[in-house]
């Protein structure tokens, strides 16, 4: 059985240096066996790797993809503050927010990028609950933010 790194790279994934605050808040908090992973971007090479409102400016395939990059870096910030992926229990709770046109109805579909990589990378313990939230606006204009809760060991 492959090791949560081992999957990664079995997807092509190579984690990122975990990315910086925007802001006055934390990358993530620790407390009672609990990370909570601050919103993250889809911040690709220190570049958002698209901008703008799903269905407007992004399609709904390049939101599936801006997902799974903010939970590429979600990742990073985790195996920071834990030292190693392989001590994740759990992931417990995804929420994600979508910046889309007012007329845009499939949150679910973008978020399903975060998601899905949890399950391909974690298994079992990869499956979670969830929130996709549509809004008007996201920070620096990312059309995705993916806030990640983890238990840990």
């Amino acid at each position: 059985m492959l090791n949560v790194e081992e999957r990664l790279a079995s997807l092509g994934i190579t984690l990122p240096e975990a990315p910086l605050p925007v802001a006055a808040y934390v990358p993530a908090v620790c407390s009672d066996e609990l990370l909570f992973v601050s919103g993250q971007l889809c911040f690709s090479g220190g570049v958002l790797q698209h901008r703008g409102r799903v269905g407007q400016d992004v399609s709904l395939e390049q939101g599936y993809e801006a997902a799974r990059t903010a939970v590429i870096n979600s990742l990073a910030i985790v195996k920071q503050e834990l030292g190693s992926l392989e001590r994740v229990a759990r992931v417990v709770r995804v929420t994600g927010y979508v910046a889309c046109a007012p007329d845009f109805y499939d949150q679910p579909k973008v978020i399903n990028g975060a998601s899905e990589l949890l399950q391909e990378v974690f298994g079992e313990k990869g499956r979670h609950a969830r929130s996709a939230v549509g809004v008007c606006a996201l920070p620096l204009n990312s059309p995705v933010e993916i806030e990640l809760t983890v238990a840990y060991k």
